[in-house]
C-alpha cells in the first residue's frame, strides 16, 4: 500500500499548476503531469480523483497565496477603512479577473451539480476569505468604525460589491479587454464606498 504524503502532494500541485498555465485546463492532460512529476497516472490519482478537482486545487493553493496575506494584513486601526479596503479589494478583483480564476469558476459551476468540486472550492476560496473579513470587521466595530450589524452578511456584501462591476462579463465570456489597474483601482474604491454608506459608524 502506497503511502501519501504532504510533500508529493505539494510537488504534485507545483508541477500541475505548470502543465495548466502552459497548456491551459482542456489541453492538459493527467498523463502528462504523472510523467514530469515522475509517477504514474495511478499514482496522481491517489491524491486528486480527477483532473477537475486537481485543477480546483491548483487554482485554490494560488489564491492562498496571492490573497491571504492581504486578507491576513487587514488592520483596523489604518487612518480610514476605505484605505484598508480598497488594496485588498484591488487584489481580490485583479486576481479573479486571472485567466485560470476565470477557468476554474466556469468549470467549477458546470461540475458542482455533479460533484463535491464546488463545495471545495467554495469552502477554501470563498468563505475563507470571508471569514478574515468577518473578523476584521468585528475588531473595526469595537473601536467604532463600522456599526453593529451581522458580520457574515456584511462581509459577504462587501465582496459582492467589489465583485459587480467587473466580474460578471467575463464569468459569461463576453469579449471585452481586460479591465486597466485605474480602472480595477476606481471600481473597488466606489464599491467600498458604496459599503461604508451603509455600515460605516
Amino acid at each position: 500500500m502506497r503511502v501519501r504524503t504532504e510533500a508529493k502532494r505539494s510537488d504534485i500541485l507545483d508541477t500541475a499548476a505548470n502543465v495548466f498555465l502552459e497548456q491551459g485546463f482542456a489541453r492538459a492532460s493527467m498523463s502528462e503531469i504523472a510523467a514530469r512529476v515522475g509517477g504514474s497516472k495511478t499514482t496522481l490519482y491517489g491524491y486528486f480523483r480527477s483532473k477537475e478537482e486537481l485543477f480546483v486545487e491548483v487554482v485554490v493553493a494560488q489564491a492562498a497565496k496571492e490573497l491571504l496575506p492581504s486578507f491576513e494584513e487587514l488592520d483596523e486601526n489604518t487612518t480610514s477603512l476605505r484605505d484598508a479596503l480598497v488594496p485588498v479589494g484591488e487584489k481580490l478583483v485583479t486576481y479573479l479577473l486571472s485567466p485560470d480564476a476565470i477557468a476554474a469558476h466556469r468549470m467549477v459551476m458546470s461540475e458542482a451539480g455533479r460533484s463535491d468540486i464546488g463545495q471545495h472550492y467554495y469552502s477554501n476560496g470563498r468563505e475563507r476569505g470571508i471569514r478574515y473579513i468577518v473578523a476584521f470587521l468585528e475588531r473595526a466595530s469595537k473601536i467604532g468604525k463600522i456599526r453593529e450589524c451581522d458580520f457574515g452578511i456584511a462581509a459577504t456584501h462587501l465582496l459582492a460589491l467589489i465583485e459587480s462591476e467587473l466580474l460578471p462579463p467575463f464569468h459569461f465570456g463576453l469579449a471585452r479587454p481586460a479591465p486597466s489597474r485605474l480602472e480595477i483601482r476606481q471600481s473597488t474604491e466606489r464599491a467600498v464606498d458604496v459599503f461604508l454608506a451603509a455600515y460605516g459608524a
